[in-house]
């Protein structure tokens, strides 16, 4: 019986989602014993393509390290910013309970400097990190800190600084170990293999009445059918002005 598979326009898909949908593909196809339907070439090609696909996959995971670190030096460079504020707001009320701590405050600040948020990830991240040395080392900071509830904010600001370092040490173990891959190369020769893959299909259909190819295309046409689905309602969000690029990927 001759079966016909639904193409999908690969180039939609992100990155992070084209490993995916490779993966999940090869794995329905492999289950339908491509050797008896006599799809052994075409099926070994997309194989052959999947040390190249997961290195994409490796690269965007890289990506969205990076991005967490964004986050994550965005988060510190707040709390710095709240403290500061913080100490200046207190100082400018000229309450006589305040004014010994915001005075130990500002000259614990004048020593490390305000512009802690300005510095680069590393430089950043140690300058932090001495502050906290300090902090920790002088009992008055730590009192003035409590009398203006900002302890709670120093100690975020550790958790943060501290969970930075440790992901920017994967990042960098990563990127070590990763080979930059060429993702549009490798894109474009695997839609090659999976687009050879679905002709085989189709043609070997019409040669082998015997054999059943309609189970192995309803279930490739049902995961692209997915896909398109998922496609086209991310297109209409984005068309209705919503920031998709923060959404999960599709999976």
């Amino acid at each position: 019986m001759n079966v016909k598979i639904s193409r999908l326009p690969y180039k939609l898909l992100w990155n992070s989602e084209y490993p995916i949908f490779v993966t999940q593909l090869n794995g329905i196809v492999q289950k339908h014993n491509p050797a008896a339907l006599h799809l052994s070439k075409a099926y070994g090609k997309v194989t052959a393509r999947l040390p190249e696909v997961a290195k994409i996959k490796a690269q965007e995971l890289s990506n969205a390290i990076s991005n967490k670190l964004q986050d994550l030096d965005a988060q510190r460079d707040t709390l710095l910013s709240a403290i500061f504020a913080q100490v200046k707001t207190m100082g400018r009320l000229n309450m006589a309970a305040f004014a010994d701590n915001v005075k130990v405050l500002e000259h614990f600040f004048d020593t490390h400097g305000r512009d802690i948020p300005m510095a680069n990830y590393n430089a950043e991240t140690k300058r932090i990190n001495d502050l906290l040395a300090d902090y920790d080392a002088k009992a008055e900071v730590k009192t003035a800190a409590a009398a203006l509830n900002l302890a709670i904010l120093f100690e975020q600001l550790r958790t943060v600084n501290t969970q930075f370092a440790d992901l920017f040490l994967q990042r960098t173990e990563e990127v070590a170990a990763i080979e930059k891959a060429d993702t549009r190369a490798i894109r474009t020769e695997t839609d090659k293999a999976l687009n050879a893959l679905f002709d085989a299909i189709e043609f070997c259909s019409s040669e082998y009445d015997e054999l059943d190819y309609t189970s192995l295309a309803n279930e490739v046409n049902d995961l692209v059918a997915y896909y398109k689905t998922q496609l086209r309602a991310r297109i209409t969000r984005r068309n209705a002005g919503k920031d998709v690029s923060v959404e999960a990927p599709i999976a």
